[in-house]
């Protein structure tokens, strides 16, 4: 494009390298990790005797249109000792666990923080393991797992039916309106005001002081994409190392001592890390009530004009709704792209097409491109471990960042990621087979990821998602289809066209998809999308190459697990749910709405 980047401030990322003769390569950080302290309630103490008035945390309480509550650091920090204090003086064994059942919120931040504080592990779950009703097979696998000792809602009317319906075993339950509930299982109800007026003594002190760098602090719940989920082990290490990470890489451009604006969930590693990093840089994080969904992300927009931040973290298809409205929206642009310094994509892959309309808005409305990161990590690895902080003109997962070794192991014509460092989980709970077969003889972590070189000649240009190894699939004769790289490819060549695509094929002759358009699906789209994946085709073997597409008008369903709280689509869980539609793109001779392509618009 040209123009230049808005100004970054970014350490080295020159990285040792080790090449051995089976292939397999090395590469650590020059760079050291910075110190840090192992104790996240301490650093809350810290940052509320630095700057006790200033806004922590702030939220709309009634709404969209609501006014901001703030929550200051002073505020968090007599919160959640409270909370602590109160957790202690139930003595609890700890090998129990706070449940977290409501989503963000100060008062969900503080009955963490407290929890840590009293050195009971505490557990975020998806909000919608408690509020899709059915069976709550979920929920009660969670309950089964963690053994919580104390349960937070913090509204009882939200989980109302939940909270009467699930057996909590002896759990506390904390909430505001204990009295609005009928019959539970809960051994006691106790009100939220309560808990939060507990006297705080030298023992929340003296707790804080003991605490132990590799006692586990968090359960972290996996996606639970192919099976249930698990819960990933998260002890101070972990979350501070993370911490630490990212804030000698990205802070200083990132601006997180400033204002940050975030809807990720914090039952999800990467809501959970803004909210944590925010704390260990000083900043002040404003919680975004929208969503990137339909209906949703108008109060995105509306909070994007009035705080104008200086970073901006979103999953690609949020991005792909921001790019629409900016394209459409003068102000938008203007208020966006003023203070903006730095962009971080996580969850899926970005496409390039949709990077480059990105950039051209920027350069028309600051003269300046905004430099675009990806947070590559998963919940075993606290968050973010790897990220782009050098220069480049690539979407992709960068490099490790300091205090990280990441082993490339020879896989076809890939490699396989594998990562070592103190952020890495020591394992899962309850679950000692998978923690044997989770890490290699190196003792490195093994992610089920592959990914490629920007440049092959060039380590430090980065690396580029080259799909999950156990999305993989073959076709009937035998081929192997990357499918996480092949759905980045196929975004990228009908971006702006589509929202998302499922891709079929497993056991099939050839590959079809099924895609979510933007708009309905008319002659001309059709049309358009026939064109460009002939085009697409075009030199491409039987792995690749798209014969059928099928137009869907359901959008995918969080309540089926469809959609991750981050809301990337669950590929197997999807095409699962949509048998008749994969069978109509197979059918012989196929309805009139699947577009075959090579052929004229129609099937």
């Amino acid at each position: 494009m040209g123009s230049d980047f808005k100004e970054t401030f970014f350490p080295s990322a020159r990285m040792r390298e080790e090449r051995r003769a089976d292939g397999t390569i090395f590469a650590t950080p020059e760079l050291p990790l910075i110190d840090h302290l192992c104790n996240i309630p301490m650093e809350l103490a810290a940052r509320a005797a630095e700057h006790p008035e200033k806004t922590y945390l702030a939220e709309r309480l009634g709404g969209p249109a609501a006014p901001w509550v703030h929550c200051s650091y002073a505020e968090m920090n007599a919160i959640s000792r409270a909370i602590a204090a109160w957790i202690l003086a139930q003595r609890i064994s700890r090998d129990r666990s706070v449940l977290i059942l409501s989503g963000n919120s100060a008062l969900h931040a503080a009955v963490k923080y407290g929890a840590m504080a009293a050195r009971l592990p505490a557990c975020p779950i998806s909000v919608n393991y408690s509020l899709m009703g059915g069976d709550y097979g979920r929920l009660k696998h969670v309950i089964a797992l963690v053994r919580p000792a104390i349960v937070f809602a913090e509204h009882a009317r939200d989980f109302k039916v939940a909270l009467e319906a699930v057996s909590f075993g002896d759990a506390v339950l904390m909430t505001d309106d204990p009295g609005g509930l009928s019959k539970t299982s809960f051994r006691r109800c106790v009100a939220t005001a309560e808990v939060v007026a507990t006297a705080v003594g030298e023992s929340v002190d003296e707790s804080i002081r003991v605490i132990e760098p590799d006692e586990t602090s968090l359960y972290m719940l996996t996606s639970g994409s192919t099976s249930l989920p698990k819960a990933v082990i998260q002890t101070q290490r972990m979350l501070t190392s993370n911490l630490a990470q990212g804030r000698q890489v990205l802070g200083a451009t990132a601006g997180w001592s400033d204002r940050m604006l975030d809807w990720l969930p914090w039952s999800h590693v990467s809501g959970a890390y803004t909210k944590m990093g925010t704390l260990t840089s000083g900043g002040s994080l404003f919680i975004d009530g929208g969503r990137p969904i339909p209906g949703r992300f108008d109060e995105t927009l509306a909070n994007i004009k009035e705080l104008t931040p200086k970073f901006f973290v979103n999953v690609p298809s949020g991005y792909a709704m921001l790019v629409d409205a900016l394209e459409r929206d003068a102000e938008l642009r203007t208020r966006f792209f003023g203070n903006l310094r730095l962009a971080l994509y996580g969850g899926a892959g970005l496409p390039q097409p949709l990077y480059d309309r990105f950039q051209r808005l920027a350069v028309e409305t600051v003269g300046k491109r905004i430099f675009f990161t990806t947070g590559y990590g998963a919940t075993e690895t606290a968050s973010g471990c790897m990220a782009i902080y050098f220069p480049t003109e690539e979407v992709g997962i960068g490099l490790p960042m300091p205090g990280l070794t990441m082993k490339l192991v020879p896989n076809a014509d890939r490699y396989e990621v594998r990562l070592k460092g103190p952020m890495i989980t020591p394992g899962y709970l309850n679950a000692d087979d998978e923690c044997e077969r989770m890490f290699d003889e190196e003792g490195f972590y093994r992610t089920g990821d592959a990914a490629v070189f920007n440049d092959p000649q060039n380590l430090g240009k980065g690396l580029k998602f080259a799909g999950r190894l156990s999305e993989e699939f073959k076709l009937a004769n035998g081929t192997w289809v990357t499918a996480g790289r092949l759905r980045d490819l196929l975004l990228g060549a009908l971006s702006p066209l589509i929202r998302d695509l499922l891709i079929c094929g497993e056991n099939r002759e050839w590959l079809s998809i099924l895609v979510w358009p933007t708009q309905p699906a008319n002659d001309d789209l059709r049309r358009t999308i026939g064109e460009r994946l002939a085009a697409f085709n075009v030199g491409r073997g039987a792995s690749e190459r798209i014969r059928r597409v099928g137009f869907l008008v359901e959008p995918p369903s969080v309540d089926a697990h469809e959609v991750s709280d981050k809301g990337s689509i669950n590929q197997r869980v999807a095409i699962r749910r949509r048998t008749a539609a994969v069978a109509g793109l197979y059918a012989e001779p196929c309805a009139d709405e699947i577009l075959t392509i090579g052929t004229d618009h129609r099937g």
